[in-house]
């Protein structure tokens, strides 16, 4: 049996409702639990939560799949303030001993301190920007990757405190130009691909 966190970093803000990320949620939830063999713990960002409680879910899991919208360019504040509390909270306590580096040589490794070795991770993130914007020669982000770029702090993040990360799907112009069932058929066979 296969322990999964769901983490939701959506919630309703100003134009945003944060319906696809709700729904990437639920879709998600109820994969794995109607695939047998596994147990899912959830977190909703903009909702009550206990510090500890949350280390005891990233400890607890096997695999944390995290679901954000991208606000100008990063993560949404609640989110990235749930990350900074609850990680604050884990500094040896379950999620991080230390940075890794030894006074002896401090200029060595650097970000091996992390408690979650073991563990993986996947992330989704959904975007006004269309695809293009990242690919084609000339436009805004210039052919650097979601994961390369905008997304390559929160993946050393989760390096840091131990997990391997195992794979990432991007939803693009889901403002402007969103085929919505299309991609949450992508996405259900992105789950099929990853987990069965």
């Amino acid at each position: 049996m296969k322990n999964i966190f769901i983490i939701n970093g959506g919630f309703p803000f100003a134009h945003s409702p944060g319906k696809f990320n709700r729904t990437l949620l639920e879709q998600t939830k109820e994969f794995f639990e109607t695939s047998g063999n596994y147990q899912v713990k959830t977190t909703q960002i903009g909702k009550y939560y206990d510090l500890q409680e949350e280390v005891e879910k990233y400890q607890w899991a096997d695999v944390i799949i995290y679901h954000t919208p991208i606000w100008w360019f990063q993560l949404p504040f609640a989110f990235k303030e749930y990350i900074d509390k609850v990680f604050t909270a884990g500094h040896d306590n379950g999620l991080y001993r230390n940075d890794g580096r030894s006074r002896d040589n401090p200029a060595i490794n650097y970000g091996t301190g992390g408690s979650l070795q073991g563990r993986k991770y996947i992330l989704t993130s959904s975007w006004n920007a269309p695809k293009a914007a990242f690919e084609m020669e000339g436009e805004f982000f210039d052919k650097t990757s979601v994961d390369e770029g905008i997304l390559f702090g929160f993946h050393k993040m989760n390096k840091f405190i131990g997990l391997e990360y195992l794979n990432s799907i991007h939803f693009h112009d889901m403002e402007k130009n969103a085929d919505v069932p299309k991609e949450l058929n992508r996405y259900a066979e992105f789950l099929k691909e990853n987990f069965i």
